[in-house]
């Protein structure tokens, strides 16, 4: 069975190039890397900081971090404060010569990155290989995050298994749609597989559902856990730095998974938000508000469905 482990690249995304073949490239960049029977994938946000939303997409996808930090700014901030608000306990953290190595001490006090091995940035491809594949039992999921038609084979989706295994001509559900689906073929790094585990990434051909119906975000699995909704309460915590006061019928995007929706507050305590389209939720998922459009914090809080 082929293992799989998976990064995102934060801070200087440029290291990534040293680490594995550049593949898919959108505002999310994969580069993978076989090794024996392991495939090693780093997955950079390369649309932030343009966009914040690539930021929390690319998180999601990893169980690892590398974070190079090479400037302290209100960005480098950002990147703290997403990988604390997904609980992203596991990683690297190095920086540039130039980086003050106190200031970014205290940039990361009190967060899961104090956690993180300190490595100089010579040393962190070799400290990969300390990182194991990650384990996770549950029914089948695999969240998608490209889709696209290709010529004489049709539907192909490209994700991440997140929990269980997917095998060949297994008939699973398309979230939110409900429709079932069948997996005509799975490939990884290339090469066709029959089955896959968690963490797998994984490019599936899929029968019975168009690409444009397939979103980023979207969830092909049997869980009955799984809900798809319109309104939500999350027992949520406010940014420290996020100074603005929330009211009712603000708008907002959420973040979930890979999903970004947009919502408006029907209540703020407790909070409760109202999408203008379903949200797929599984149990346990963060939700993380934002508010792209800022100019100073674009991180509202965070919270968990109730």
């Amino acid at each position: 069975m082929m293992e799989s482990v998976n990064f995102v690249v934060l801070g200087d995304q440029s290291i990534t190039s040293d680490f594995g073949k550049k593949g898919t490239s959108t505002d999310l960049t994969l580069y993978d890397r076989k090794e024996s029977e392991k495939i090693y994938t780093w997955v950079t946000p390369n649309g932030f900081p343009e966009k914040i939303q690539p930021l929390f997409q690319a998180i999601a996808l990893a169980e690892y971090v590398i974070f190079h930090v090479s400037t302290l700014d209100k960005f480098t901030g950002e990147q703290i404060l997403a990988l604390d608000a997904l609980g992203k306990k596991e990683g690297i953290l190095s920086h540039s010569y130039d980086v003050d190595e106190s200031r970014l001490d205290l940039m990361i006090k009190g967060t899961v990155i104090e956690g993180y091995k300190k490595v100089e940035q010579d040393k962190i491809k070799e400290e990969l290989a300390n990182f194991s594949t990650a384990k996770k039992d549950g029914s089948t999921s695999i969240v998608i995050d490209h889709s696209f038609d290709v010529k004489g084979v049709g539907t192909v989706a490209l994700g991440k298994v997140i929990s269980g295994k997917i095998t060949q001509y297994d008939k699973i559900l398309h979230h939110p749609s409900e429709i079932e689906v069948m997996v005509k073929s799975i490939q990884m790094h290339d090469d066709d597989v029959k089955e896959s585990i968690f963490p797998g990434r994984v490019g599936l051909s899929l029968k019975n559902i168009k690409h444009d119906e397939i979103t980023r975000g979207d969830i092909l699995s049997n869980d009955t856990a799984i809900k798809t909704v319109t309104e939500i309460t999350i027992d949520f915590k406010q940014n420290q730095f996020f100074k603005e006061t929330l009211s009712e019928n603000q708008m907002c995007l959420v973040n979930i998974g890979l999903q970004i929706k947009a919502a408006k507050f029907a209540s703020i305590s407790p909070l409760k938000l109202i999408f203008e389209k379903p949200v797929i939720i599984i149990p346990g998922d963060v939700c993380v508000l934002l508010k792209p459009e800022s100019n100073s914090v674009r991180i509202i809080g965070s919270g968990i469905p109730q």
